[in-house]
């Protein structure tokens, strides 16, 4: 039993003037994570890039970390990590 992280970026479209999530996309890495979500940015509203650790055995959420945000990102996008 083993906790292992992996990296995702969340990015961002507006859509009836409220920023929404779109399609997450998964990184090799934190630094890939970081650059895609740079990159994301230029082309949506924003992106965040985010570390999600695990228990290797059961997949149950341990914890979700914000690592960058780009761009424009939600007000309670970081609580509604948390929340579940």
């Amino acid at each position: 039993m083993g906790m292992k992280a992996s990296y995702v970026v969340q990015p961002f479209e507006l859509h009836r003037k409220r920023l929404r999530p779109a399609r997450q996309e998964a990184a090799q890495s934190e630094s890939g994570a970081l650059k895609k979500a740079e990159n994301l940015a230029k082309r949506m509203p924003g992106a965040a890039a985010l570390r999600i650790v695990a228990d290797d055995e059961t997949g149950e959420l341990e914890s979700a970390t914000i690592l960058e945000a780009f761009g424009e990102v939600p007000d309670d996008f970081a609580e509604s990590l948390q929340g579940g």
